[in-house]
């Protein structure tokens, strides 16, 4: 299972332990201000400001309360052995998904197909991991990648996203039916043209992967890869992120438009500000439009209301 690590401040770590206090532990681990367990996930925090999640549901549960830069997520990284040694140059489909720790916005999911002969013009593109380029790259670049590789796009709307959510899904199960879909949609698309693999940007054990997309048509691929920071194995993996959020960029746009205001990216304090905003201005019920609405941003926006 995933481990995500966030760091805090003190008032901050003051309203998680009252955020909590019907699932705390009687007795926290030693240097621990306080230790929560729920269903599908649990809570540790430290005196330093430290707080780790952990669980199946760990790292959707971190995302209420920081941004996608201000936590660190360790997983089970892939070993060399799982991974052939020249996956670099391989002709591979690459998966990857923006949005899932931004409380408003939608999820973008993107496989993208990369041939080893189009290496070297990505290159020249600009292609790279796309945790080291500003949005205003990642849209310039993104423009031109749409014009030159093939892939698929999955944008899943946040209403459609509360309803998966209230029905009992999980943001992983969320996050692994999009990406088996988008790589069915790139195959069929390619077709009769074959990858020589696929590398899915992991955010979960291969196993759990699997069994979130049991009851759903999978792929038909012998080599099918996983590992953590995917993006720097393969320009597969970073051209679909950069697709993904060059998406996700466009859909903030329009959410801004709607709203009349600029729609802040993540989880912080402005997004709690202009949910509070939104409320007063269309109703509570509008928010499912425009969020994840189980995130804790909704219930700290109706405080400030």
């Amino acid at each position: 299972m995933p481990n995500t690590v966030l760091t805090v401040s003190q008032s901050e770590l003051l309203k998680m332990q009252d955020y909590y206090k019907r699932s705390l532990k009687a007795n926290p681990p030693q240097g621990a201000v306080f230790a929560a367990k729920a269903p599908t996930y649990s809570v540790t925090a430290y005196k330093s400001g430290k707080v780790l999640f952990q669980g199946k549901d760990g790292e959707t549960e971190a995302a209420k309360w920081g941004t996608a830069d201000a936590k660190r997520t360790v997983k089970a990284a892939a070993s060399s052995a799982d991974l052939p040694q020249n996956i670099a140059t391989m002709s591979l489909i690459g998966t990857d998904e923006v949005g899932t720790g931004d409380y408003f916005g939608p999820i973008t999911v993107v496989a993208a197909y990369v041939k080893k002969e189009q290496i070297p013009l990505l290159k020249e593109l600009g292609v790279k991991d796309s945790k080291h380029l500003t949005d205003e790259t990642i849209v310039k670049i993104a423009r031109g990648l749409i014009q030159t590789i093939p892939y698929s796009l999955l944008t899943l709307p946040n209403e459609k996203y509360n309803e998966k959510q209230a029905q009992g899904w999980s943001q992983g199960k969320i996050k692994a039916v999009l990406h088996n879909q988008a790589i069915l949609h790139l195959l069929k698309k390619m077709n009769p043209e074959k990858p020589e693999g696929v590398l899915i940007d992991q955010f979960a054990e291969k196993q759990v992967y699997y069994r979130h997309i049991q009851n759903e048509k999978m792929i038909y691929c012998q080599n099918v890869y996983f590992s953590t920071k995917a993006e720097g194995i393969h320009l597969a993996v970073a051209s679909a992120s950069i697709i993904a959020r060059y998406a996700f960029i466009k859909a903030m746009d329009q959410l801004s438009e709607k709203a009349g205001f600029t729609i802040p990216k993540g989880a912080g304090a402005k997004v709690d500000q202009a949910a509070a905003k939104l409320i007063r201005k269309f109703g509570e019920e509008e928010l499912h439009t425009f969020a994840k609405v189980h995130f804790a941003n909704t219930q700290k926006a109706k405080k400030l209301i």
